[in-house]
């Protein structure tokens, strides 16, 4: 068993608790209070939702359809949120009993993974899906060049390539620690005999999973539909594009969910050094991580909420509710690329003029 100073253990990655090296008497066990409880049913929803609704959508885009670039875009995103809400159950357990691990040392390292794993995962595709959009509508031609099902599936294995990467350090920080009562914890065993160099690690992962993870696709998911929209304002078939507005709101869930545990995972680097907030984020961080686990089950139902046959969702399911909004998705781009046809003939039809299509079958 490490000793330290402190030990810790935790809520998704890094909501730290303290614990002191207690050498002769027993450590209390940590109660659920109010917002672990929230927690606990925000988890429960996400687990309960998640799993057929993101099931319903890798089967109509995997096993339904043909592949596309959209299509392979919207399945993936499906698969990395369908494997996290898989080890949703874990996690159920180690909060409803009061937060002691009972699966052993591996499924620690692999819950811990697979929740960093999808975080990255889902912001990464959500990123590719917004770039793929700004290209497609506004560079056409770059657009039918090099926007094919190969070079895509190259972008989804470089995709699925960084997430793991973000996600490796919890195969070998996470650890588990039992205490003298038999109570076991799931913890990031930084460094055992080295407050110092926790704190380090600590800091070192947390800003690097805020800036790759977080703020960098935010960045550039801002940038491309600002760039978007003052392109295609005009144009009433573009501006009112069903896969235009899908992909949207799918970006402002994931980075509602999300933004709060990004800001807490921040301020909690303070606790290393101040521990005023130590009871703000005892209650605060358990809410958020499952406010950021919710969003794993909203992608499908935002598909429901889209669908043009919702006045009429009395007579039909919810997976045909979802197959034609993913329908309407997957044809959009032969919509918006008929528009930009029209467009670019239009000003090309003008005096002096010259016709792009000879030059690019040149």
């Amino acid at each position: 068993m490490p000793s330290a100073d402190f030990m810790q253990y935790e809520d998704l990655d890094n909501f730290t608790y303290y614990f002191e090296s207690y050498e002769e008497e027993e450590p209390p066990q940590p109660s659920l209070s109010h917002a672990h409880i929230v927690s606990l049913v925000l988890h429960s929803l996400a687990f309960l939702l998640g799993v057929p609704g993101n099931a319903i959508v890798i089967w109509i885009m995997g096993f339904k359809w043909d592949k596309t670039v959209t299509s392979l875009w919207f399945l993936n995103l499906a698969i990395a949120d369908f494997i996290f809400v898989l080890f949703l159950p874990l996690y159920i357990t180690y909060v409803a009993t009061g937060f002691h691990w009972p699966f052993g040392k591996w499924l620690c390292k692999a819950n811990s993974f697979v929740a960093l794993f999808n975080m990255s995962a889902s912001v990464f595709f959500l990123t590719a899906i917004s770039l793929d959009r700004y290209v497609h509508l506004i560079h056409p031609v770059c657009s039918y060049k090099y926007r094919t099902v190969r070079n895509t599936c190259i972008l989804i294995a470089i995709i699925w390539t960084s997430a793991t990467i973000i996600g490796s350090p919890a195969l070998y920080f996470r650890d588990t620690l039992t205490l003298h009562n038999n109570f076991t914890i799931c913890y990031n065993n930084f460094h055992p005999h080295d407050p110092s160099l926790t704190v380090l690690i600590h800091h070192v992962l947390t800003w690097v999973r805020f800036f790759f993870g977080y703020l960098f696709p935010l960045l550039t998911m801002i940038i491309c539909y600002s760039l978007l929209f003052v392109k295609v304002k005009k144009n009433v078939v573009l501006t009112s594009s069903r896969l235009l507005w899908t992909v949207l709101a799918v970006v402002v869930a994931f980075f509602v969910c999300w933004t709060p545990y990004h800001i807490f995972s921040i301020i909690e680097l303070t606790i290393h050094h101040n521990d005023y907030y130590h009871a703000l984020l005892r209650d605060a961080i358990p809410v958020t991580v499952g406010f950021a686990f919710i969003n794993s089950c909203l992608n499908p139902i935002l598909y429901v909420l889209l669908s043009k046959k919702l006045r009429s969702c009395f007579q039909v399911t919810f997976s045909e509710l979802v197959k034609h909004t993913l329908w309407e998705v997957s044809r959009s781009g032969t919509v918006s690329e008929q528009v930009w046809n029209s467009v670019s003939l239009q000003q090309y039809e003008t005096p002096g003029a010259k016709n792009p299509s000879s030059e690019t079958t040149q």
